[in-house]
């Protein structure tokens, strides 16, 4: 059915499990295979089995791919038409559904579940399963209520699946969803294809640009950014600049957004410029690269964001640009946040969480999965391992930096941002400069020794380390109770100094690759797979989906390695399964045989 000839990881473990009855939580990254934990039991076990999935926007894509296999599968929601929507209802009451996908918030609905009454349920599996829980980074507060499915179909075996959840997540989805003696299949969450690195700020746009012209040019990718407004600019600006890129937030109308994702996930080299409004459950397994524009609120968000790069194993990059303003924004935003003093204390800690991963002069990987409670050794497909940083005693400079806020409270009752406490140690007779008298201060001129791109890292790292805060509408910085550790001489600061020489492409490039064992085709291959994406790409809009509902990029990428001449030598290839030969087979042969001597 599917086209493969063997299991990944703990996937055939989990799916004898559920086939016998068992209950399952299931944390595996994504492209792991988590959906094949559901969809082989829905197979294998009598009647329908019911995914609650929290996206409908994705549902009909979903259903497209599984229908392409040979699987019976159908999909209930608002998008529906009333004749649509009685036509699935009656295939699923009279057994003739594999699977059958609901919203959550689906489940409230009394008619709803009158309809689950009707047909015999071969198991329950809740996908996206970390929404249950309040303190993540997608609660969805209809997920709370998931637990009535075992309250009312006791004898139903029910798969949970997630692949972002930290220990505290992943107790909080076992008490919600009433799973504490369902089995736990915890895999790994390395996801080696993905090449991560954090870039100091500087010109964010221009960053961005050559990212994209030299190493993703005409590929697939996704740039988040913290702003609706930043979106459109940054929409704008790729395509200026010849960048196929489309816009994506929650203040666009509802039909453009609906018709830009669709694009997205339908044609092939386009780049979605978006909020984090976009991608959950975004199922397309050629995006080359995530790129973030704005630092992420959590490494939990991070990590599910990143995790859209390079579903299919495929080299993919995640790349971030961040600055001090950032650690300003974000610390502004905790401190006017809605909630008790509890809520922004967890905010601050999944902040503090983030600033630690870019703060680093170790592994990047060995520090994000770290956060998962996972250990690991150095990947060397990290920034900081193909391009080491320095780590440097800093306590005089912080010290130097903290004394200025410290003496435009204590001498002039002032507070100020990081512009002027840097422009004071320069030196700088700046109008404001002047014009305050700051020039008259013992500390003016003290920090010649560091250049104002070096006092804008070590006011950003004194942020992260909980050393100095911000405070008010005006990001003014001001010190904590930890900063008189450090001006008494109790407390060494060690900093982390950018490279002179950030991680090269063609060092990136390569040691992608290598983590991702992608491998090289020969020019005449290459050839092959630009004819094979190109009738991949006409015939999925023959059919009206999305390109990789035909066959992955890694499927075609064999197949151009390989060049089978023949049918049962195509069936061989992962991914090719039963149906889709025969859908398939013979055209694919006949491009191999027209592009080959």
């Amino acid at each position: 059915m599917f086209g493969y000839d063997a299991f990944r990881g703990q996937q055939q473990e989990i799916i004898e499990h559920v086939i016998a009855g068992g209950d399952a939580l299931v944390l595996m990254p994504t492209g792991g295979g988590k959906s094949l934990c559901y969809q082989i039991p829905a197979l294998v076990r009598p009647g329908t089995a019911v995914v609650v999935s929290p996206l409908i926007a994705l549902m009909q894509d979903q259903v497209d791919a599984l229908t392409e296999l040979g699987v019976q599968a159908g999909f209930v929601n608002s998008t529906l038409d009333f004749d649509t929507r009685r036509v699935i209802e009656a295939r699923f009451a009279a057994g003739e559904l594999d699977l059958l996908y609901l919203a959550p918030e689906a489940l409230a609905s009394q008619s709803t579940l009158r309809l689950l009454e009707r047909g015999r349920i071969a198991l329950f599996a809740i996908d996206e399963a970390h929404c249950v829980s309040q303190w993540g980074h997608d609660f969805r507060p209809d997920y709370l209520n998931l637990n009535l499915l075992h309250e009312r179909w006791p004898d139903v075996p029910r798969v949970a699946l997630t692949a972002t959840a930290t220990t505290a997540t992943h107790r909080e989805i076992a008490t919600r969803l009433g799973l504490g003696e369902a089995r736990h299949f915890v895999s790994s969450f390395d996801r080696p294809n993905i090449q991560y690195r954090i870039v100091a700020k500087q010109d964010p746009r221009r960053q961005l640009l050559d990212l994209l012209r030299t190493e993703h040019r005409g590929d697939a990718g996704i740039v988040y950014c913290l702003s609706r407004n930043s979106v459109e600019k940054i929409a704008e600006f790729l395509k200026e600049n010849g960048i196929p890129a489309l816009p994506y937030h929650a203040g666009l109308d509802a039909d453009l957004r609906a018709t830009n994702q669709s694009r997205f996930l339908r044609e092939d080299g386009l780049v979605m410029v978006a909020t984090i409004a976009f991608g959950m459950g975004i199922d397309k397994p050629d995006v080359r690269f995530v790129a973030h524009l704005d630092l992420p609120k959590s490494v939990e968000g991070y990590y599910q964001e990143t995790g859209r790069a390079g579903r299919d194993g495929l080299p993919s990059t995640a790349w971030l640009a961040y600055g001090l303003q950032d650690v300003v924004q974000q610390r502004k935003l905790i401190e006017g946040s809605e909630g008790d003093a509890a809520h922004r204390r967890n905010l601050g800690g999944h902040l503090d969480a983030m600033l630690a991963l870019c703060e680093t002069v170790e592994c990047r990987r060995v520090q994000l999965l770290a956060y998962f409670g996972e250990q690991s050794a150095p990947c060397g497909n990290c920034d900081t391992c193909l391009a080491p940083p320095e780590s440097w005693d800093g306590t005089v400079a912080a010290q130097k930096l903290l004394s200025t806020v410290f003496r435009l409270h204590r001498e002039r009752n002032q507070k100020f941002g990081a512009g002027q406490c840097i422009d004071i140690l320069l030196g700088k007779k700046t109008d404001k400069v002047v014009q305050w008298h700051h020039d008259e201060l013992t500390v003016f001129g003290i920090g010649a020794d560091l250049r104002e791109a070096e006092w804008r890292a070590v006011i950003r790292q004194l942020l992260a380390q909980g050393l100095l805060a911000v405070e008010g509408d005006y990001g003014t910085l001001v010190l904590t109770d930890a900063s008189g550790e450090v001006l008494g001489r109790r407390r060494q600061v060690m900093l982390r100094r950018e490279p002179d020489r950030p991680v090269s492409p063609s060092k990136a490039a390569r040691a992608a690759k290598s983590r991702a064992d992608a491998p090289d085709l020969s020019p005449e291959a290459a050839a092959l797979f630009e004819r094979l994406r190109a009738w991949r790409a006409a015939t999925a809009k023959e059919q009206s989906v999305p390109a990789y509902v035909i066959f992955h990029d890694a499927t075609l990428r064999q197949i151009a390695a390989e060049a089978p001449r023949t049918l049962p030598a195509l069936a061989t290839v992962n991914g090719v399964g039963e149906n889709k030969l025969a859908k398939f087979g013979q055209q694919i042969l006949d491009t191999i045989a027209d592009a080959t001597p």
